[in-house]
């Protein structure tokens, strides 16, 4: 079902945040509304020198803001949760102009950071406060674990979720006492940099967070080499890049990279749950989400009437430009990206695939339409098969029994999301233990394990390196100093003993401190 466009809105004022860019405004590329294509906005662009100076000065701005207390810190925080959550009209107009996606994914995705920043205030003292450990000889020994901001945080952010990726990280870096400098997607600046005004309005320094962007091969690797800690998020090759520069320079990195995640349907599972979910797990966000579902197996005994209802739906989706609720897809976020989904689709059939619904572009909705897509019969060479497509395409495939549909699950060099359906707990749970992947959802359809921020977000295989969410995700930004303390001058033997007694001394004390368990 493909909804009228409504008629237009004012659109808001995009010049104050374009000017929060470094480079020369003489020097700019235009920004464009993805659902008509025409220009927006036009930001600086980027040199070398424009990100060595933005380093400068987030360098200057760190050590003022390490020094004050978590406590205070947290108060700019407090702030800022309460104004995304006031301006959530106007961040999701500007999600929405800059990616094309609908309302309702703009929305959510808006919602990702307010959620983030209140696990984070509930836990960032508890995180960053000095660890008491047991010292290397009970009694006689101490240590005390401080942890210290690594200095500035260089990240970079992809355009699917330009409002919410690029401060998931950027927040829990400040909030550990970094400084950042923030290199978003060229074709979705204004996105962080709605963010970033509204910390300033909440009280962050305003030298503290950088902004840099071309429409070129230039901040990227610059914001690289001179990061203390590099956080990528993007494509696999990419990353690799990123990586491997960033272990040239010894600094630590981050990387969220792709996924080609599977979905496994047994028997037993909720058919209305499964259908109803799975639309938003493989169609959210026009299938641009590295958590989303590319692949469904469904066991045998239920395979044809899933498919059947599954077809039913994707075929009553509501695909529109609407910047309203109305709805439930939106648009790929260029002319380029829905060149390469097409080509997967294109790629499928000629090998034999066969399209159950959509497989088409629609240009009378807009430049960078594509129909929600359904395949059957997707085989080993097919392009679909093995690469991320990302787009709203998913292949079903039927399985016979539980360990074949690990095997396939488990067969892709990515290992980002997995979801599993079932009425049975243990036989689910049995399922997602030998999945090899860094999230596994059981009876959901692709978000629950992103959303749980108090635990570890990350990827297996080439699905990246590191985590985000938890504890983890706040102390990677920190690096550790272990302050031991002597009391009593027992680690040597005393003068004039002969270090054969001291040894025998010391194996009879190992045995002891195991029996108690003390080490």
């Amino acid at each position: 079902m493909h909804l009228p466009r409504p008629p237009s809105r004012p659109r808001p004022d995009l010049t104050p945040l374009a000017a929060l860019f470094r480079g020369d405004p003489r020097d700019a590329f235009d920004v464009v509304e993805v659902y008509t294509g025409a220009p927006i906005a036009q930001v600086p662009r980027a040199g070398a020198a424009d990100v060595a100076a933005a380093f400068g000065a987030a360098r200057a701005a760190q050590h003022a803001w390490a020094e004050r207390s978590v406590q205070d810190r947290l108060r700019v925080f407090r702030r800022f949760h309460r104004l995304v959550l006031k301006r959530h009209a106007l961040i999701s107009d500007v999600i929405q102009l800059e990616t094309g996606k609908a309302r309702r994914m703009a929305f959510e995705e808006m919602c990702d950071l307010p959620i983030l920043t209140s696990h984070y205030l509930r836990h960032a003292e508890r995180i960053l406060r000095p660890v008491r450990h047991a010292g290397a000889v009970p009694g006689v020994t101490a240590a005390l674990e401080l942890r210290h901001p690594v200095g500035v945080v260089g990240v970079i952010s992809p355009w699917n979720f330009p409002f919410a990726i690029a401060f998931c990280d950027a927040i829990p870096a400040l909030i550990a006492g970094n400084a950042v400098v923030l290199k978003p997607d060229p074709h979705t600046p204004l996105s962080a940099a709605l963010a970033l005004s509204l910390l300033h309005e909440a009280g962050l320094p305003r030298d503290l967070v950088q902004l840099v962007c071309d429409d070129g091969p230039v901040t990227g690797p610059a914001v690289v080499e001179h990061a203390d800690f590099v956080m990528f998020t993007g494509s696999l090759a990419t990353g690799r890049r990123v990586a491997a520069r960033a272990g040239e320079r010894m600094v630590p990195s981050c990387l969220e990279l792709g996924g080609k995640n599977p979905m496994i349907v047994l028997r037993d599972a909720d058919l209305d749950e499964v259908v109803a979910s799975a639309v938003l797990g493989v169609f959210g966000n026009t299938g641009q989400l590295c958590l989303h579902m590319e692949r469904i197996y469904v066991e045998d005994d239920v395979y044809e009437e899933f498919r059947d209802r599954f077809v039913e739906r994707v075929g009553r989706m509501r695909v529109a430009a609407r910047y309203d609720f109305e709805a439930e897809m939106g648009a790929l976020a260029t002319p380029e990206h829905l060149a390469r989904v097409a080509a997967h689709v294109e790629d499928a059939v000629a090998r034999g695939a066969r399209v159950l619904v959509g497989g088409r572009p629609r240009p009378d909705l807009g430049p960078t339409f594509y129909e929600p897509t359904v395949l059957e019969g997707v085989t080993e060479g097919m392009r679909v098969h093995r690469e991320e497509t990302f787009g709203p395409v998913v292949a079903l495939y039927p399985f016979s029994d539980a360990e074949e549909a690990v095997r396939l699950a488990n067969d892709s060099e990515y290992g980002l999301n997995a979801s599993v359906w079932s009425t049975d707990p243990d036989a689910a749970m049995a399922i997602a233990a030998q999945l090899e992947t860094g999230h596994v959802n059981i009876n959901d359809s692709a978000p629950l394990g992103y959303a749980t921020k108090s635990a570890p977000s990350g990827g297996a295989k080439s699905s990246g390196l590191g985590v985000r969410n938890g504890d983890q995700g706040l102390l990677k930004f920190t690096y550790p100093t272990t302050v031991a303390t002597l009391k009593k001058q027992v680690m040597g033997p005393p003068e004039g003993t002969p270090y054969a007694a001291y040894a025998k001394r010391t194996l009879a004390t190992l045995s002891w401190m195991r029996r108690l368990r003390l080490r």
